[in-house]
């Protein structure tokens, strides 16, 4: 879904900390607006390799559902590709998507607040890109792991924290958890093996810290993780191009571009996985 065009600040558009700035939702305005709000980084975007941020993520296939039930409802997209913990608070990754001297946590307490019971849904994802270099040149730096889990950690509290006060009115709110796209390195040999399995530790590690704290701000949780198989070393499943592949490696095969092209965000039908995770949280 496209932002179709900037409606007045009598309808639903949030002027930016006075800059003048509006942010359209997506959808038709309505006498009782309604609407959606997806935060996040790449996945919340729908990034893919080429293309590069896309209509075709989980955020739009969820808006789909939830709009096919709903017609009046409308999407506020406001995720951005690369997205921290820490710049989704400070700013400073998307300066095209927000206006300066602000960030996505920011635009995101300012829409909450000027519509106020009017926010239907809240999706959120955030906190991979803390960890995303702790799995690099063959092996997992636990140093880096306990410092991007110790980021998440202070840094997810602050974001939800201030969105549940901008609304304190929740509307239906969940966080997503993370598949692994380091199940990759299976396919590279024993060391790769090693490195996979080691990689799960890590997701677990930071999917535990952050469902904890969805669930303390009365989040839904997404579980995506599980969805993608993530632990399932020991069941075997056929997988086209690759062979008889363990079955957490082979869902990162199938519905990501990590095999394929060495990137770790999901393919059409990887988001569409991931929303139907979140349908079944938000229903």
């Amino acid at each position: 879904m496209r932002v179709r065009r900037i409606l007045s600040s009598a309808s639903i558009a949030v002027a930016v900390l006075g800059a003048g700035v509006a942010l359209a939702p997506v959808g038709h305005a309505d006498a009782a607006p309604h609407y959606y709000v997806a935060l996040g980084d790449s996945l919340s975007r729908g990034y893919m390799p080429g293309p590069g941020d896309t209509d075709q993520g989980y955020v739009d296939d969820l808006y789909a559902t939830l709009h096919a039930k709903d017609p009046s409802l409308q999407l506020v997209k406001l995720g951005c590709s690369g997205e921290t913990t820490a710049s989704m608070i400070n700013g400073g990754k998307c300066t095209d998507r927000y206006p300066v001297g602000t960030s996505q946590l920011a635009v995101a307490e300012q829409f909450l607040a000027a519509n106020k019971s009017s926010v239907s849904y809240l999706t959120l994802d955030i906190g991979a890109n803390d960890v995303a270099s702790c799995a690099s040149g063959g092996s997992i730096d636990p140093v880096c792991v306990t410092q991007g889990i110790a980021t998440i950690t202070l840094n997810l509290k602050t974001i939800l924290d201030r969105l549940t006060a901008a609304d304190g009115k929740l509307p239906k709110s969940a966080g997503m958890n993370y598949y692994d796209p380091f199940l990759q390195s299976w396919l590279t040999g024993v060391q790769g093996q090693v490195v996979a399995i080691a990689s799960v530790g890590l997701l677990e590690a930071v999917n535990t810290v952050e469902a904890t704290l969805y669930s303390l701000s009365n989040f839904k949780i997404a579980d995506v993780a599980t969805k993608f198989r993530s632990t399932e070393f020991l069941t075997m499943r056929a997988t086209p191009g690759y062979g008889l592949l363990p079955t957490n490696v082979s869902y990162i095969c199938q519905y990501t571009y990590m095999c394929s092209l060495q990137n770790i965000h999901a393919n059409v039908a990887g988001y569409q996985l991931i929303a139907d995770e979140f349908v079944k949280r938000l229903a």
